[in-house]
C-alpha cells in the first residue's frame, strides 16, 4: 500500500513539474514580459493600427471560417453516420487529412492549386487573388479546421440513433423540420464544442497561413503572423504583447470548451 501511495504522489510529482517547466514556465515569463512595463503600455502596443488591423483580420478570418465548417462539418457528419455507400472509407481518411499533415504542405499545396501558375490561377486575371490575401489564407484556415466539427458531431449522431428522426417523419414533419426540432437540438452540445475548437485553431493557425499571406500590416496580417513579424523585426516587447493577445483569446476559448465539454457529457 505505501510503495502504491509513494508511486501516486511520485506520478503526480512528475506531472506537476513537468506541465511547470513545458506551459507555466514559458507562459509567465510572456506575462512578465508583457506587464512588467505597465498596462498602458501593453495597450499601446496593442492599440497601434497594425495591431488593431490583425486582429480584425483574425477574427474576420474566424467570422468566415467557422459558418463555412458548421455547414459542411454537420452535412459531412450526417453524410457519414446516417449513411452507407461506396467510398465511405476514404472520405472519413480525407477528413482527418489535416490532423495527419503539416499545415506548411497545406499552404504549399494552396499555392499550386491557386497560384499564377496553378491550376485555377486563371482567376487572378479576372482581378481576384487568392494567393498572399485573405481569400488564401481563410481557405488554409478552413482546410486545417475542417475535421473538428466532423469529429464531434458524428460520435453524437450515431449514440441518439435514427429512432427520433424516424418518428417525426412518421408524424409527417418534413426532412427540414426534423433536422431543426429533433436532430439539431440533440447535437447543439457536440456541435457547440466542435465550433469552440474551430475558433481556437482559427485564432492559433500559423503554419499554413504564413504559406499564403504576403504578411503586409493593415493588409493580411493575422494576429499570429503580427507575433511572428514583430519578432522579425527585433519589436520583441510587441511580439509579447501580441503574444499575451493570443493567449488571452485562447483563454476564453478554453473556458467555453470546458463548459460545453460538460454540457456534452451531461447529454443536457
Amino acid at each position: 500500500m505505501r510503495q502504491r501511495q509513494t508511486a501516486r504522489h511520485l506520478n503526480r510529482a512528475f506531472t506537476i513539474v513537468y506541465l511547470t517547466i513545458l506551459l507555466v514556465v514559458p507562459l509567465g515569463l510572456i506575462l512578465y514580459r508583457t506587464f512588467s512595463p505597465g498596462v498602458g503600455a501593453f495597450i499601446d502596443s496593442m492599440s497601434s493600427p497594425a495591431a488593431i488591423s490583425a486582429i480584425n483580420l483574425s477574427l474576420l478570418i474566424v467570422a468566415i471560417v467557422v459558418p463555412l465548417n458548421v455547414v459542411f462539418g454537420v452535412i459531412l457528419a450526417l453524410a457519414l453516420a446516417r449513411g452507407r455507400w461506396r467510398g465511405r472509407a476514404i472520405v472519413q481518411a480525407i477528413v482527418d487529412l489535416p490532423f495527419a499533415i503539416s499545415p506548411v504542405i497545406v499552404g504549399v499545396s494552396l499555392i499550386l492549386v491557386w497560384g499564377v501558375d496553378g491550376w485555377f490561377g486563371f482567376v487572378a486575371d479576372w482581378g481576384v487573388q487568392i494567393i498572399f490575401a485573405v481569400p488564401g489564407m481563410v481557405l488554409a484556415t478552413v482546410f486545417v479546421t475542417l475535421p473538428f466539427v466532423v469529429r464531434e458531431v458524428e460520435p453524437v449522431l450515431r449514440e441518439i440513433g435514427v429512432e427520433q428522426e424516424e418518428a417525426a417523419a412518421t408524424l409527417g414533419a418534413t426532412a427540414w423540420q426534423t433536422f431543426l426540432r429533433v436532430t439539431l437540438p440533440a447535437i447543439r452540445w457536440g456541435l457547440g464544442y466542435g465550433v469552440i475548437l474551430t475558433v481556437a485553431r482559427s485564432l492559433g493557425e500559423f503554419g499554413a497561413v504564413i504559406m499564403v499571406s504576403s504578411n503586409q500590416p493593415g493588409v493580411s496580417q493575422s494576429l499570429t503572423l503580427l507575433v511572428y513579424g514583430r519578432h522579425q523585426q527585433g519589436n520583441e516587447y510587441g511580439a509579447y504583447t501580441a503574444s499575451t493577445m493570443l493567449m488571452l483569446l485562447a483563454l476564453v476559448a478554453l473556458v467555453l470548451m470546458t463548459v460545453f465539454a460538460r454540457r456534452k457529457d451531461a447529454g443536457t
